[in-house]
């Protein structure tokens, strides 16, 4: 039998190992956008992110650590710049992300092509399938970003400030009279968003109606005709830098429409409010302020 002192001692190796050591050895199960339920053995210590929206999400929910790999234009936080590339989004070096040895990868679904993670489920790698269509997904996403990397005290207050400042929006801006707003995302060809894209999510938040919200496509084309026919209140840019896209203002030519009349012609930097991030509230922060400027701009009746 043990003497009393050398038990005790095992006993406290053994609790180490549940706690601190058992971080690395609890089995871990989430259930990602597309249904799946995907089950770890332990949290993931080595992350392939497939989208730039997801390695700044998994940096939110205190993974950043853990990212070996990631894509093209992955560049907030600042820690990202020193990630590994394996690629761009829709053209990932499927080479390159099995020599990292991942034991971990998160993806797009929207925007990583089906034949590319087919091949990586091939060589038996985990993928986590990431498609956040409404705002509340995204704290949401964080939570099992923590979970899945073992980081679920920081993800879970990231995700609860989400929340918090989401509300505030809410509270703010929900129930203000509807302005129609037509969200542009590029001049050619002419795109918008469908009323399932997180971006027409945003638009309702702010008390906008999208006048293409009943398309069924995330990103459609559209013609110029169909914008002056839908005659928006509101026009919204993105573009892809941080300053206003010249195209906004090619809009002053169609004086029909009440956005033009109105000088609502409105510019959103695109990391703000086309990333499926934390940060999609500063863009929705934005947008709210600017169809409040819209409202103030309607003739006194």
């Amino acid at each position: 039998m043990a003497a009393p002192g050398r038990l005790w001692s095992q006993l406290l190796c053994a609790a180490w190992l549940l706690t601190a050591g058992g971080v690395l050895r609890a089995e871990v199960s989430v259930v990602d956008d597309a249904g799946t339920t995907l089950r770890l053995a332990q949290p993931a210590q080595r992350i392939v992110s497939l989208a730039p929206h997801l390695t700044e999400t998994l940096f939110a929910a205190g993974a950043g650590e853990h990212v070996v790999g990631t894509v093209e234009y992955s560049n907030y936080p600042a820690a990202a710049a020193k990630i590994a590339r394996v690629g761009g989004y829709s053209q990932i070096d499927l080479e390159r992300v099995a020599a990292l040895r991942p034991d971990l990868i998160i993806a797009w679904q929207s925007g990583n092509a089906a034949a590319h993670l087919d091949r990586l489920r091939a060589l038996g790698l985990p993928i986590y399938i990431s498609q956040p269509d409404r705002i509340e997904d995204v704290a949401t996403e964080i939570e099992r970003l923590g979970a899945l990397a073992g980081s679920a005290a920081v993800a879970n207050r990231a995700a609860a400030s989400f929340r918090e400042r989401l509300a505030g929006l809410q509270h703010s801006y929900g129930k203000r009279p509807p302005v129609r707003t037509f969200y542009q995302i590029w001049k050619q060809p002419l795109m918008t968003v469908g009323g399932k894209q997180i971006i027409s999510d945003v638009i309702r938040l702010c008390g906008g109606d999208n006048v293409f919200g009943k398309l069924e496509t995330m990103a459609p084309t559209v013609t110029v005709e169909a914008v002056i026919a839908a005659n928006p209140e509101a026009i919204v840019a993105s573009g892809m830098g941080e300053s206003r896209p010249e195209w906004l203002d090619d809009w002053r030519r169609w004086t029909s429409i009440t956005a033009v009349a109105r000088g609502n012609l409105f510019f959103v930097p695109p990391d703000l409010i086309q990333r499926h991030t934390p940060r999609l509230l500063d863009g929705a922060e934005s947008v709210c302020r600017q169809l409040e400027t819209a409202r103030s701009r309607r003739s006194a009746k």
